[in-house]
């Protein structure tokens, strides 16, 4: 099942730009009027002007840990399992599981000499009272299926990750570029999810384990590794 509005709801939904997360803080997806205002003086004699500063974006692990009473479960805790369906199933459409993912970045600045440091938290995450099952528990499928399309999100977002750092920014374009390559990121996630609701659609197992094999792959040739799903469920 599809939603769209900078966001996607499939058998996955890549949530609002803006969402809620543990203990009343806000993921700020977007970099915005986080850097300071530098304006350079009118060309005059006198002393030269002052060499605008090199701009350095480095990404800091979200390594949080778990708070089972938390609605937000982060990718880099564990595997979803039974208990991260809290939603409301639907009663019409076809779909057997919603989940809602996303991912966004939380962003500071430091200064040092000629460095104006852009330090941005990557957080991938999974709400779980919007996400459901139709059956509780869901069985080791569904668990599998709506798991992969977490596992989307965070190779999109390590994608995104890799492109930002890549980038050239300046003063004047920091934050149009980061912010354009952010919604570029989300229409590539949109894609894939889309892609692949319709590619397995039903019982469909081998496409699922192809799926699996292809995100999964992608994810650990970028330094992922992805999570497990225990075998007790």
């Amino acid at each position: 099942m599809i939603t769209t509005a900078i966001a996607l709801v499939c058998c996955c939904l890549a949530g609002p730009l803006n969402p809620q997360v543990t203990g009343g803080e806000k993921v700020l997806p977007i970099l915005k009027n986080i850097l300071p205002d530098y304006q350079a003086s009118s060309p005059q004699p006198g002393p030269p002007l002052r060499k605008e500063p090199i701009i350095k974006v480095v990404f800091v692990s979200e390594n949080r840990p778990e708070d089972p009473s938390s609605d937000t479960l982060f990718y880099h805790q564990r595997h979803i399992i039974p208990g991260d369906f809290l939603g409301r199933s639907s009663a019409s459409g076809k779909s057997e599981a919603v989940s809602f993912t996303s991912f966004a970045f939380d962003g500071s600045t430091r200064q040092y000499r000629d460095t104006l440091e852009i330090r941005l938290v990557l957080q991938v995450f999974w709400v779980k009272s919007s996400s459901w099952s139709r059956s509780m528990p869901p069985s080791r499928h569904v668990l599998e299926h709506e798991q992969l399309h977490f596992d989307i999100t965070r190779l999109v977002s390590e994608r995104f990750r890799r492109k930002v750092l890549a980038m050239p920014l300046t003063i004047d374009d920091h934050d149009s570029r980061i912010q354009y390559e952010y919604l570029e990121s989300f229409r590539e996630m949109n894609r894939m999810q889309e892609d692949y609701d319709n590619a397995v659609y039903g019982p469909n197992t081998s496409s699922q384990q192809v799926w699996a094999q292809r995100i999964r792959n992608g994810l650990k040739e970028l330094g992922v590794e992805p999570p497990m799903l225990p075998p007790t469920y």
